[in-house]
Protein backbone atom coordinates (compact mmCIF):
# COMPACT_ATOMS: atom_id res chain seq x y z
CA UNK A 1 0.00 0.00 0.00
CA UNK A 2 1.11 3.50 -1.04
CA UNK A 3 2.09 5.83 2.09
CA UNK A 4 1.01 9.37 2.50
CA UNK A 5 5.04 10.39 0.76
CA UNK A 6 4.76 8.12 -2.14
CA UNK A 7 1.24 9.77 -3.06
CA UNK A 8 2.96 13.08 -2.40
CA UNK A 9 6.03 12.31 -4.25
CA UNK A 10 4.60 10.79 -6.83
CA UNK A 11 2.67 13.66 -7.67
CA UNK A 12 5.53 15.82 -7.75
CA UNK A 13 7.77 14.12 -9.79
CA UNK A 14 4.72 13.38 -12.09
CA UNK A 15 4.25 17.22 -12.09
CA UNK A 16 8.19 18.12 -12.66
CA UNK A 17 8.41 15.74 -16.00
CA UNK A 18 5.42 17.69 -17.56
CA UNK A 19 7.07 20.84 -17.03
CA UNK A 20 8.53 21.95 -20.16
CA UNK A 21 10.11 25.40 -18.58
CA UNK A 22 13.72 25.71 -18.91
CA UNK A 23 15.81 25.53 -16.32
CA UNK A 24 18.28 28.29 -17.71
CA UNK A 25 15.46 30.46 -18.19
CA UNK A 26 14.35 30.60 -14.32
CA UNK A 27 17.84 30.65 -13.22
CA UNK A 28 18.37 34.09 -15.00
CA UNK A 29 15.03 35.34 -13.94
CA UNK A 30 16.08 34.56 -10.02
CA UNK A 31 19.58 35.99 -10.59
CA UNK A 32 17.68 39.14 -11.66
CA UNK A 33 16.04 39.64 -7.98
CA UNK A 34 17.14 41.51 -4.77
CA UNK A 35 19.29 39.20 -2.04
CA UNK A 36 17.94 37.31 0.36
CA UNK A 37 16.90 38.14 3.78
CA UNK A 38 19.57 35.61 5.26
CA UNK A 39 17.51 32.71 7.01
CA UNK A 40 20.24 30.71 8.34
CA UNK A 41 21.86 33.64 9.84
CA UNK A 42 18.51 34.75 11.31
CA UNK A 43 18.57 31.39 13.36
CA UNK A 44 21.47 32.00 14.85
CA UNK A 45 20.40 35.68 16.11
CA UNK A 46 20.24 35.99 19.86
CA UNK A 47 20.27 33.88 22.89
CA UNK A 48 17.40 32.48 22.84
CA UNK A 49 15.73 28.65 20.89
CA UNK A 50 14.64 30.63 17.72
CA UNK A 51 11.19 29.48 16.43
CA UNK A 52 10.76 28.92 12.68
CA UNK A 53 6.63 29.74 12.74
CA UNK A 54 4.79 27.81 10.28
CA UNK A 55 1.74 28.84 7.95
CA UNK A 56 -0.16 25.71 7.63
CA UNK A 57 -3.79 25.28 6.82
CA UNK A 58 -3.80 21.47 6.93
CA UNK A 59 -2.36 17.96 6.90
CA UNK A 60 -2.63 14.99 5.24
CA UNK A 61 -3.15 12.72 8.41
CA UNK A 62 -5.51 15.16 10.29
CA UNK A 63 -7.08 17.34 7.95
CA UNK A 64 -7.80 20.99 8.30
CA UNK A 65 -6.09 22.68 11.13
CA UNK A 66 -6.79 26.32 10.06
CA UNK A 67 -8.14 26.17 6.36
CA UNK A 68 -9.60 29.58 6.33
CA UNK A 69 -6.07 31.51 8.16
CA UNK A 70 -5.18 35.03 6.71
CA UNK A 71 -1.80 34.31 5.28
CA UNK A 72 -0.76 38.17 6.06
CA UNK A 73 -1.99 38.64 9.26
CA UNK A 74 -0.91 35.39 10.99
CA UNK A 75 2.66 36.10 9.60
CA UNK A 76 2.84 39.73 11.32
CA UNK A 77 1.35 37.61 14.39
CA UNK A 78 4.34 35.31 14.57
CA UNK A 79 6.93 38.19 14.00
CA UNK A 80 5.04 40.71 16.58
CA UNK A 81 5.45 37.61 19.28
CA UNK A 82 9.07 36.86 18.24
CA UNK A 83 9.14 34.32 15.14
CA UNK A 84 12.92 34.39 13.52
CA UNK A 85 11.63 32.80 10.49
CA UNK A 86 8.84 31.64 8.73
CA UNK A 87 7.90 28.82 7.16
CA UNK A 88 5.13 28.25 4.66
CA UNK A 89 3.67 24.83 3.14
CA UNK A 90 3.27 25.74 -0.51
CA UNK A 91 1.83 22.28 -1.64
CA UNK A 92 -1.90 22.86 -2.37
CA UNK A 93 -3.36 19.23 -2.75
CA UNK A 94 -1.94 17.59 0.47
CA UNK A 95 -1.66 20.59 2.50
CA UNK A 96 -3.72 23.48 1.05
CA UNK A 97 -0.90 25.60 0.68
CA UNK A 98 0.16 27.74 -2.06
CA UNK A 99 2.90 30.02 -3.64
CA UNK A 100 0.36 32.80 -3.25
CA UNK A 101 0.26 31.99 0.92
CA UNK A 102 4.22 32.25 0.78
CA UNK A 103 4.22 35.71 -1.48
CA UNK A 104 1.23 36.95 1.31
CA UNK A 105 3.28 35.87 4.04
CA UNK A 106 6.55 37.35 3.24
CA UNK A 107 5.08 40.86 2.24
CA UNK A 108 3.58 41.07 5.77
CA UNK A 109 6.54 40.67 7.89
CA UNK A 110 10.09 41.15 7.50
CA UNK A 111 11.91 37.92 8.82
CA UNK A 112 13.24 35.36 6.24
CA UNK A 113 11.03 32.55 4.60
CA UNK A 114 11.33 29.06 4.32
CA UNK A 115 9.07 27.07 1.24
CA UNK A 116 8.04 24.63 3.03
CA UNK A 117 7.58 21.58 0.08
CA UNK A 118 8.47 18.57 -1.65
CA UNK A 119 11.19 20.03 -3.96
CA UNK A 120 12.51 17.10 -6.16
CA UNK A 121 13.69 19.08 -9.44
CA UNK A 122 16.17 22.30 -10.88
CA UNK A 123 13.03 24.41 -11.65
CA UNK A 124 11.24 23.52 -7.85
CA UNK A 125 14.43 25.27 -6.37
CA UNK A 126 14.07 28.00 -8.89
CA UNK A 127 10.34 28.44 -8.29
CA UNK A 128 11.26 28.78 -4.23
CA UNK A 129 13.42 31.64 -5.52
CA UNK A 130 11.21 33.20 -7.56
CA UNK A 131 7.88 32.94 -5.33
CA UNK A 132 10.12 35.21 -2.51
CA UNK A 133 11.39 32.23 -0.57
CA UNK A 134 14.58 32.70 1.51
CA UNK A 135 15.28 29.10 1.56
CA UNK A 136 14.59 25.90 0.60
CA UNK A 137 13.25 22.15 2.00
CA UNK A 138 15.23 19.52 0.12
CA UNK A 139 14.24 16.13 2.11
CA UNK A 140 17.12 13.56 2.06
CA UNK A 141 14.07 10.72 2.22
CA UNK A 142 12.75 12.02 -1.05
CA UNK A 143 16.17 12.38 -3.03
CA UNK A 144 19.02 10.27 -4.36
CA UNK A 145 22.23 11.38 -3.84
CA UNK A 146 23.03 12.96 -6.98
CA UNK A 147 19.40 14.55 -6.53
CA UNK A 148 20.58 16.07 -2.94
CA UNK A 149 24.06 17.24 -4.66
CA UNK A 150 22.22 19.10 -7.88
CA UNK A 151 19.43 20.85 -5.71
CA UNK A 152 21.69 22.01 -2.87
CA UNK A 153 24.27 23.49 -5.01
CA UNK A 154 21.57 24.96 -7.48
CA UNK A 155 20.03 26.55 -4.36
CA UNK A 156 23.30 27.89 -2.93
CA UNK A 157 23.90 29.62 -6.52
CA UNK A 158 20.99 31.67 -6.90
CA UNK A 159 20.71 32.80 -3.35
CA UNK A 160 18.83 30.62 -1.25
CA UNK A 161 19.56 28.96 1.89
CA UNK A 162 18.91 25.17 2.02
CA UNK A 163 16.98 23.27 5.15
CA UNK A 164 18.32 20.17 4.62
CA UNK A 165 15.82 17.66 6.50
CA UNK A 166 16.87 14.33 7.62
CA UNK A 167 15.19 11.53 10.08
CA UNK A 168 17.68 9.75 11.51
CA UNK A 169 21.69 9.08 11.56
CA UNK A 170 22.23 7.31 8.05
CA UNK A 171 19.79 10.51 6.56
CA UNK A 172 22.33 12.81 8.28
CA UNK A 173 25.37 11.49 6.72
CA UNK A 174 24.01 11.96 3.41
CA UNK A 175 22.77 15.39 4.36
CA UNK A 176 26.69 16.82 6.09
CA UNK A 177 27.76 15.23 2.22
CA UNK A 178 25.77 18.12 0.35
CA UNK A 179 26.88 22.05 0.11
CA UNK A 180 24.69 23.01 1.93
CA UNK A 181 24.92 20.58 5.30
CA UNK A 182 25.51 23.46 7.80
CA UNK A 183 21.13 23.52 8.13
CA UNK A 184 19.95 20.86 9.20
CA UNK A 185 16.78 19.97 10.35
CA UNK A 186 15.58 16.66 12.08
CA UNK A 187 11.80 15.87 11.42
CA UNK A 188 10.16 13.97 14.53
CA UNK A 189 7.27 12.85 12.16
CA UNK A 190 8.04 9.75 10.20
CA UNK A 191 6.73 10.16 6.55
CA UNK A 192 5.68 7.45 5.97
CA UNK A 193 3.50 6.60 8.89
CA UNK A 194 3.21 10.23 9.74
CA UNK A 195 3.66 9.11 13.66
CA UNK A 196 5.68 11.50 16.04
CA UNK A 197 8.69 9.85 17.99
CA UNK A 198 9.73 13.00 20.16
CA UNK A 199 12.89 11.55 21.27
CA UNK A 200 13.89 11.45 17.80
CA UNK A 201 15.61 14.81 17.25
CA UNK A 202 17.69 14.74 20.72
CA UNK A 203 18.86 11.29 19.47
CA UNK A 204 20.31 12.46 15.93
CA UNK A 205 21.66 15.87 17.33
CA UNK A 206 24.02 13.55 19.40
CA UNK A 207 25.58 12.93 15.95
CA UNK A 208 25.79 16.58 14.50
CA UNK A 209 29.14 18.02 13.84
CA UNK A 210 30.00 21.46 15.43
CA UNK A 211 29.01 24.36 13.17
CA UNK A 212 26.01 22.31 11.94
CA UNK A 213 22.63 24.81 12.57
CA UNK A 214 20.05 22.58 14.25
CA UNK A 215 16.99 22.10 13.54
CA UNK A 216 13.98 19.95 15.30
CA UNK A 217 10.76 19.56 13.30
CA UNK A 218 7.21 18.53 14.08
CA UNK A 219 6.02 17.55 17.31
CA UNK A 220 7.24 20.40 18.99
CA UNK A 221 3.75 21.10 21.94
CA UNK A 222 4.78 23.25 24.02
CA UNK A 223 7.54 24.77 26.61
CA UNK A 224 8.80 21.79 28.32
CA UNK A 225 9.68 20.44 24.51
CA UNK A 226 11.18 23.55 23.55
CA UNK A 227 13.60 22.96 26.90
CA UNK A 228 14.19 19.61 25.83
CA UNK A 229 15.35 20.47 22.34
CA UNK A 230 17.39 23.25 23.81
CA UNK A 231 19.70 21.58 25.97
CA UNK A 232 20.23 18.75 23.53
CA UNK A 233 21.41 21.65 21.33
CA UNK A 234 18.70 22.99 18.82
CA UNK A 235 19.42 26.38 17.63
CA UNK A 236 15.82 26.68 16.76
CA UNK A 237 12.58 24.70 16.31
CA UNK A 238 10.16 24.43 13.37
CA UNK A 239 6.57 24.32 14.44
CA UNK A 240 3.31 24.44 12.80
CA UNK A 241 0.17 22.56 14.33
CA UNK A 242 1.18 23.76 17.74
CA UNK A 243 0.46 27.21 16.78
CA UNK A 244 -2.07 27.14 14.16
CA UNK A 245 -4.23 24.83 16.46
CA UNK A 246 -3.64 27.39 19.24
CA UNK A 247 -6.08 29.60 20.04
CA UNK A 248 -3.61 32.63 20.54
CA UNK A 249 -0.87 31.43 17.98
CA UNK A 250 1.42 34.71 19.55
CA UNK A 251 0.92 33.64 23.21
CA UNK A 252 2.10 29.78 22.08
CA UNK A 253 4.94 30.83 20.10
CA UNK A 254 6.28 33.45 22.68
CA UNK A 255 6.06 30.32 25.13
CA UNK A 256 8.84 28.27 22.81
CA UNK A 257 11.32 31.18 23.11
CA UNK A 258 13.41 29.83 25.91
CA UNK A 259 17.27 30.38 26.42
CA UNK A 260 19.52 27.94 23.64
CA UNK A 261 21.87 25.50 25.63
CA UNK A 262 25.33 25.24 26.12
CA UNK A 263 25.48 22.16 23.53
CA UNK A 264 24.42 24.99 20.75
CA UNK A 265 27.16 26.98 20.64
Amino acid sequence: MATYLDRILDRHRTEAAADERRTEDLVRAAGELPPTRGFRSALLAGADLAVISEVKRRSPSKGDLFADLDPAALAADYQAAGASCLSVLTDGESFGGSADDLATARAAVSVPVLRKDFTVSANDVCDARLMGADCVLLIVAALSDGELGELSALAVQIGLDVLVEVHDEAELERALATTAGDLVGVNQRDLVTFEVDTARAVRVAAAMPAGTVRVAESGVGGRDDALALAAAGYHAVLVGEHLVTAADPGAALAALRVPRGPRSG
